[in-house]
């Protein structure tokens, strides 16, 4: 990867998350990356530190919601920091679906995502599709 990120960058991300590509992603992240989460019991969500962490957690959101997409991603980058934007949808077991705007914001490092720091609306969950 080049020592620089960009936006072109940051939608090539995007997309493997839309592939629900586990190994994509993490040639994206750097050894010592953090998650920060949209939910969870801290003020930052929840924390996964390391690589192997990262992994597990970005694992979970498939888990959670198997269909999960982020579409109409704008992405900027600005020296060591980012910013993606998109609609997040998602179909949960139970049926309910999420649909909720969202924001990542990115530190950079070496070329590659040394923080994902994720934001969601919070919104209440739609019904299930009849």
């Amino acid at each position: 990867m080049p020592n620089t990120v960009t936006a072109d960058m940051l939608a090539e991300f995007a997309a493997a998350w839309n592939r629900h590509d586990i190994d994509a992603l993490m040639r994206f992240m750097t050894q010592d990356c953090v998650f920060e989460t949209v939910g969870g019991p801290d003020a930052c969500g929840s924390r996964h530190t390391g690589s192997e962490a990262v992994r597990t957690a970005f694992a979970a959101a498939w888990k959670n919601f198997p269909d999960a997409q982020w579409n109409n991603g704008r992405h900027w980058v600005a020296g060591d920091r980012g910013v993606s934007e998109c609609m997040f949808t998602g179909t949960a077991a139970d049926g309910t679906r999420v649909e909720a705007d969202m924001v990542d914001i990115f530190t950079f490092q070496d070329g590659k995502i040394r923080v994902k720091n994720a934001f969601r609306k919070q919104r209440p969950a739609l019904p299930a599709r009849a």
